[in-house]
């Protein structure tokens, strides 16, 4: 059951009150770099961002914004640090949302005019709090990280409220999935504002995809979360296919096709990994979310091909492929990609 929250809107996306957990990214490219970070919008729309976010640092990269504004139908966020000047440019540039960090943008005032800026656009603000850059008095509170971030979040929404802004969005987030957990739970139950959940920093695209699949799945698992990113070190449009396999995974949403595959042992008489590996890949060029089985023994793969939309039973040599549970065609080993394929393509 998802946590209740107000609905806002970044562009045409709805967030919160049980809209779709939307999917976010961020670019890497040089935000002054119009070409480069143009075509790195355009990879990522491609493969299903729904929302994209841009660091500016300064009025030149604002310039830049104000440009892909309006090469994109895609929302984009314009992600601001330490000067709320730029978040006031951007916003007048067309920003469908602001992201601001309470630990660094300067203070209680200049909450305030980014607020007063957002609201005469009509336009949200995402109160960003990080691990990294909690101010120093909160910091040098003996609390726990979660309550630092915890109290972060709630002191800006504070700021925000007392001026009369209300479309806020909020996220707090550490790179300790405990610490993220812990935050967005008090969270969950102080506030009914939209929460963008993510974990901080996770790291490389293996390591990082593990660390925020945990944090991520344990979250959305509770109802918590109403828009995601998933932060890895690594090409964004990575980020997007680990979102998207986290809220599949979860049975929240659906995207493509999902791979049920035997993990092998000794009882597999067939070279199923490089197999299933060939039918992953086959699978990305398809948006129907089929469940595809690829077994390599008579253990469990009758079973599990049975469970699937389609899938193949392998013995040695040959396999038997089923369509919803029945069998229709016995393939020979080096025919089994190209036959799981066809019954895909009828199917769809």
């Amino acid at each position: 059951m998802r946590s209740e929250s107000k609905r806002l809107y970044v562009g045409e996306v709805a967030i919160g009150d049980g809209a779709p957990i939307s999917i976010q990214t961020m670019t890497n490219t040089d935000s002054k770099d119009y070409e480069s970070t143009l075509k790195q919008i355009s990879e990522l729309e491609s493969v299903g961002a729904e929302l994209i976010r841009i660091s500016l640092p300064d009025e030149e990269s604002v310039k830049v914004f104000k440009k892909l504004k309006t090469k994109t139908s895609t929302p984009l966020i314009a992600d601001i640090h330490f000067r709320a000047e730029i978040a006031v440019l951007a916003i007048e540039a067309g920003a469908d949302k602001i992201r601001i960090n309470p630990g660094n943008i300067g203070g209680k005032d200049q909450v305030s005019k980014v607020a007063a800026a957002a609201a005469k656009r009509n336009i949200p603000i995402r109160i960003g709090v990080n691990a990294g850059s909690i101010s120093d008095d909160l910091r040098d509170q003996d609390i726990p990280l979660s309550k630092q971030l915890t109290l972060s979040a709630l002191e800006c929404i504070d700021v925000m409220e007392k001026v009369g802004f209300n479309d806020i969005i909020v996220s707090a987030k550490a790179f300790g999935v405990q610490d993220t957990i812990e935050t967005y739970r008090a969270l969950s139950k102080s506030i009914d504002y939209p929460l963008h959940i993510g974990i901080t920093e996770s790291g490389t695209l293996e390591s990082g995809s593990v660390r925020s699949s945990v944090g991520l799945g344990i979250l959305l698992s509770e109802g918590i979360g109403d828009t995601l990113r998933v932060s890895l070190s690594a090409d964004p449009v990575h980020e997007v296919h680990v979102a998207k396999q986290i809220l599949q995974s979860l049975e929240i949403r659906k995207f493509h096709p999902e791979l049920i595959a035997c993990p092998t042992c000794s009882r597999c008489e067939v070279d199923l990994i490089p197999i299933a590996r060939q039918v992953e890949k086959e699978l990305k060029n398809i948006s129907d979310p089929l469940k595809v089985a690829v077994m390599g023994c008579s253990v469990n793969g009758p079973g599990e091909a049975r469970l699937a939309d389609i899938g193949i039973a392998a013995g040695r040599g040959k396999g038997v492929l089923f369509i919803k549970g029945k069998p229709v065609k016995t393939v020979d080993e080096a025919d089994f990609v190209d036959e799981l394929l066809k019954l895909i393509e009828r199917d769809e």
